[in-house]
């Protein structure tokens, strides 16, 4: 049992990730899906193709974004994953998406990531480089919706765009450094879908 399994569904297009964490010099394989609507039929043949299901028992651990996103797209692999993780007595890690964007885009300072939501607002959080943390990055606050007519807190601010494969192979090395140290819980039972719905305003 050494392998990672991550999920990211987070827009319309379906990422998945493998890798083995007990050969870190082994390259991860990463897959983008363009699925649209037809994620919930295609979901599961999609992570065979990288993953066939009787290799399910070798896994060692799971990761999945956890949004914000589409609403169905982001429930489905998020309760797959959960599902998983119970059935299998595996760990579950829930990243968000933004978190994994931030990572990507290397951040230097404290950053609002940004997604706008059309006639309903802004999805923001907050995130700022932190070494120590997985991933590198450190969620300061977490995505939640300003009112279309309210002012984002003082600060840089980035466009939340998710980019697969590349966000899934963040999704991976996340899960990997909280493997690496030692973190062995990570319940499901923690691990739910963000679709931040009621706008605030500053």
């Amino acid at each position: 049992m050494s392998l990672l399994l991550a999920l990211h569904s987070s827009s319309p297009v379906l990422g998945v990730g493998v890798l083995d964490l007990e050969d870190p010099d082994q390259a991860p394989q990463v897959a983008a899906f363009e699925l649209g609507r037809g994620l919930s039929n295609q979901l599961l043949a999609c992570i065979e193709e990288l993953l066939p299901a009787q290799r399910w028992p070798t896994l060692a651990r799971l990761a999945v974004a956890t949004g914000p996103g589409g609403f169905t797209g982001t429930r489905l692999t998020v309760v797959l994953a959960r599902t998983l993780a119970q059935q299998l007595q595996l760990p579950l890690d829930g990243i968000s998406s933004f978190a994994l964007i931030a990572a990507r885009c290397s951040i230097s300072e404290p950053t609002w990531l940004c997604q706008t939501l059309p006639r309903r607002g802004v999805v923001a959080g907050l995130y700022g480089p932190d070494p120590a943390a997985p991933g590198q990055v450190l969620e300061q606050q977490a995505p939640r919706l300003f009112a279309a007519d309210a002012e984002l807190p003082a600060g840089p601010q980035l466009d939340a765009e998710v980019r697969l494969p590349a966000d899934v192979q963040q999704l991976l090395a996340f899960s990997a450094a909280r493997a690496a140290a030692g973190d062995g819980a990570a319940p499901w039972q923690s691990v739910l879908p963000l679709y931040p719905t009621s706008p605030v305003a500053c």
